[in-house]
Formats: structure tokens, sequence, C-alpha cells
């Protein structure tokens, strides 16, 4: 069954790709903030004192695909020993023609086993219809939707937390996505951490209700912004596709190791 059942986790390790490390979240020193270290920081402002605080890592990288998180991240977090470990991944995989469903659902499923045999609490993600606002998206809906099945299956198996976006409306509103339409800006990245926390058991469902009436653009505004995300961020995507190259390449994790988060006055 899912876990819904709050708990005062002492240690919290973030595994994952761009979505998870915080990409178009920026904080101090140029360094990404993201929903993760917002959630860390909820965490420690619900139970944590200055005398004990959460420790805190986060291990994602941009660009990483389920094998490598596997390969590389899952035996790092099971290194930290954490308390509750969060794993989300595989939209890059279902971006690439080489995706197989098959493959990278045994994929999710040895890296939860793993943590959940060493006695880890894990939070997973099923992520939102990409066709809801995109018809190129569209095109690979299928795989969303069959990620979506093997995660919930996933989450019900080993008695995981989890987050779905599958039908939740508000983040059909552009006002919380970045200008590369990938990634979240700091506003989606604050309402993931909202998610997580009623995930977790520790918050409600206010995060569901629209801030304001969801603004979209007219016809000849959405023809412009296309034209602009085709030259700043669609090309780019599809050159390092073609050169074997990942946005990820030469990026160490943000916290290989723990830092402390403490509850904020």
């Amino acid at each position: 069954m899912i876990n819904t059942h709050a708990k005062e986790w002492a240690s919290f390790v973030a595994l994952g790709d761009s979505f998870t490390e915080g990409v178009a979240d920026l904080g101090v020193n140029d360094v990404y903030y993201g929903w993760a270290d917002r959630l860390a920081g909820k965490l420690a402002d619900k139970y944590c004192t200055p005398d004990e605080p959460l420790r805190y890592a986060n291990l994602a990288i941009r660009g990483r695909l389920l094998t490598q998180m596997v390969d590389e991240q899952v035996p790092r977090a099971l290194e930290l020993n954490p308390a509750l470990v969060s794993f989300a991944g595989g939209i890059n995989d279902a971006m690439r023609g080489s995706f197989d469903l098959d493959v990278k659902a045994t994929e999710l499923e040895y890296a939860v086993r793993e943590l959940r045999s060493g006695g880890h609490d894990v939070l997973l993600f099923a992520f939102g219809d990409p066709g809801r606002n995109s018809k190129v998206m569209g095109l690979i809906r299928d795989r969303f939707a069959g990620l979506r099945s093997a995660t919930l299956a996933i989450a019900e198996a080993y008695d995981c937390y989890l987050v779905d976006f599958w039908d939740k409306e508000i983040f059909d509103d552009p006002g919380i996505w970045d200008a590369d339409r990938l990634h979240l800006n700091p506003r989606g990245h604050a309402l993931v951490a909202d998610a997580a926390m009623q995930a977790l058991g520790w918050g409600n469902s206010d995060w569901l209700v629209p801030n304001g009436e969801i603004v979209r653009a007219n016809l000849p505004a959405r023809a412009l912004g296309h034209m602009s995300w085709a030259k700043n961020h669609g090309w780019p995507w599809v050159s390092r596709r073609l050169r074997g190259a990942s946005s990820g390449d030469g990026i160490s994790a943000k916290y290989w190791d723990y830092v402390n988060i403490s509850p904020r006055a």
C-alpha cells in the first residue's frame, strides 16, 4: 500500500536528475535550489531543532538516466544510510528513441528494492501527462503513462510514499514553468515541495488550488514563443543528442555528503 504516515526523519537524501537537482530554480551563489532543498527546509521547520538539525544530501545531476542513477546514486545513498530517500527519474529515458518501458520499470524497481531492503523510507514521483500542454510531447504520452503505472505499482508493492502529478491541472499553468518548458521555475519547485510534504503526511492539499486564474498567451504570442523556444532550447537539446552529450557532463552532485539544515526562526 502507499505509505502516508508522517515521521520525524533525521536524515534525507534526494536522488534524481535535473528535476531534483533544482534546475531553473536559481538560489544563492548561482547554485540551483529546487523542491528537494525546499522540502528539506520544510521538514527541518516541522520537527528539528538547532541542536538536532536535519541531515540532507542531494545526489541528483541533470541529464541522468535511470541506469546512471542506479549505478551511481543508489550505492552512495546506501552508504549515507538516510532515514528518507526520494527517487525521481525516467523523464530523460522516455525522451530517447531507445526507450524500453520494461527495462526502465525493472531498473526503477531494483532501485526501490535496494533502498527499502536497507530499511529506508522511499518517496517516489509519478510525473504528469505531457500531452496536456504540448502536442509534440503528446507523441510520447504513452511512455509517460507507462512509467506512471509502473511507479504506482512499485510504490504499492514496497510501501513507498508517492507524489502523483498525472491529473493535476495546476501544472498546466505556464507561470510555473521555465522558458525551456521542461523545467519548473521557483514557483513550480515550491509547489512540488508542498506536494511532497502532503505525500509525506506533513501537509494538506492547499497546494492544489491555483494562486489566481491560469493565464494563457494568445495565438500570436504563442507563435513567437514557439520560435524563441526552438532557437534557444529546442535546437541545443537536439544538438546534444546528435553529439551523444548530456547537460550533466562534467557536473558534480550538489551535496554528495550531508549538510545540516536547521529550522528557520
